[in-house]
């Protein structure tokens, strides 16, 4: 798999589920979220604006996309969870399976953010992201078309030491259309 039909197979509105332990306050967490990721073109303002943001050029950018959640957590039930961010991955020319992800927002620092990624032998997506104060790793992995995990560290800014661990399970809203077609597939199947 390589980072276009990574993004190709995101695509869509998932419910999440995720389970966060801070290990600085010994808290557990859980967060109940919906997100939504929806491909832009590379015409699009904000994609260009990233891009130059970030120095790179617009013709390295394959498949940019915007993911945008919003949820609720267990350790604040007054607080709404909400977001959004443009997200722009550049392969790396020489190694396909590697390269750079241009982020509007961080996930440890909301702050744009340039990550580098990698995409392994088992297909699992790997992200690195260095901040001023943090690094974040995060992992991605399709269990079925329909069904992704996702694990992620928030680590000291020297990688020394985990601030938070949580992992998510993510299962696509299919609509009616959908849900029809994956039913008599299943029949088939049977049959």
């Amino acid at each position: 798999m390589d980072v276009i039909e990574f993004v190709e197979r995101s695509i869509g509105t998932w419910r999440s589920q995720r389970s966060g332990h801070n290990l600085a306050f010994s808290h557990f967490e859980e967060v109940r979220s919906t997100i939504d990721i929806v491909s832009l073109p590379t015409t699009a303002p904000e994609v260009i604006e990233l891009c130059k943001s970030c120095g790179t050029e617009i013709a390295n950018a394959v498949s940019p996309f915007q993911m945008s959640w919003k949820g609720e957590s267990d350790w604040d039930e007054n607080e709404i969870l909400e977001g959004s961010c443009i997200l722009i991955p550049i392969p790396d020319q020489s190694e396909p399976n590697k390269g750079k992800l241009l982020r509007s927002q961080g996930y440890a620092e909301t702050i744009a953010a340039v990550s580098e990624y990698r995409i392994t032998e088992d297909n699992t997506f790997i992200l690195h992201t260095t901040y001023d104060r943090a690094a974040a790793e995060e992992k991605i992995w399709f269990a079925t078309p329909n069904l992704r995990f996702r694990v992620s560290l928030i680590k000291t800014s020297d990688g020394n030491g985990v601030l938070t661990a949580s992992f998510s399970s993510e299962i696509r809203s299919l609509s009616m259309a959908e849900k029809s077609l994956v039913e008599s597939q299943k029949q088939e199947t049977s049959s």
